[in-house]
């Protein structure tokens, strides 16, 4: 029997074992796919700049839809981050960071964040400028010859107290809650959840955009989450 060797195909393999990431029931919970593209003319910039219009914006859209959660942005193409420095270039002339690597789960602050598998505490950090992470943590975990991580982005800061890393972290805990946008980037409440194969050496924090440049080299290390939240249609 050949062994896998390839982060998306072990997730593929395993499907069956993983956790639910946030509390979801498939039967009852309506889920809205939520676009952040250029083709979503109704996001102006006078909505984006201002954290509460946004908060408001996906409210209305999931009270309307009578939706849990809104759900998407894989691969997706965002033109919404030209309202943060974090996602620009050093200089006017660089390319911006534009290409989505992680799916977001549109909620309310305080939704608890569980596990999806076994695993230990990689890193974590408060990612605190305008648009960024906010309190971030990130999990390690090995399924047979594989080892990937988790990264778990917009958490509440209590997510990131008395926690340490190298601490062990069961299937189905909760360890973590949806933050504020004081807490969280400053985004309407919402998890930003992204798997990685190879952290580059980083801790507390990994790109969750990149540019649209690199964007083989990025989306072959991040591989899609819904492999393992199996929350998006297959269609998609």
């Amino acid at each position: 029997m050949s062994i896998i060797t390839d982060t998306s195909e072990v997730l593929l393999q395993h499907q069956p074992l993983f956790h639910q990431v946030v509390p979801y029931t498939e039967a009852t919970d309506k889920l809205l796919e939520l676009d952040f593209t250029a083709a979503n003319t109704d996001l102006t910039d006078s909505i984006l700049e201002n954290t509460e219009k946004f908060t408001a914006y996906i409210d209305r859209l999931l009270t309307n839809a009578g939706a849990r959660y809104g759900i998407g942005g894989y691969a997706e193409h965002r033109t919404v981050y030209r309202i943060s420095k974090v996602f620009n270039g050093a200089t006017s002339g660089d390319e911006p960071r534009r290409l989505h690597l992680g799916t977001d789960i549109w909620g309310p602050a305080s939704t608890p964040v569980m596990a999806p598998l076994d695993g230990h505490i990689h890193s974590f950090a408060f990612n605190d400028k305008f648009g960024d992470y906010g309190a971030t943590i990130i999990l390690s975990h090995t399924l047979g010859q594989i080892s990937f991580h988790t990264l778990y982005g917009h958490l509440s800061l209590r997510s990131i107290k008395n926690i340490m890393p190298g601490e062990s972290i069961k299937r189905g805990d909760v360890f973590a809650w949806l933050g504020i946008p004081e807490e969280n980037g400053h985004w309407p409440p919402h998890l930003h959840f992204q798997v990685i194969s190879n952290m580059e050496n980083k801790t507390g924090d990994y790109p969750g955009v990149c540019k649209f440049s690199e964007k083989e080299k990025y989306l072959s290390n991040c591989p899609d989450p819904n492999l393992i939240l199996q929350m998006i249609p297959a269609h998609r």
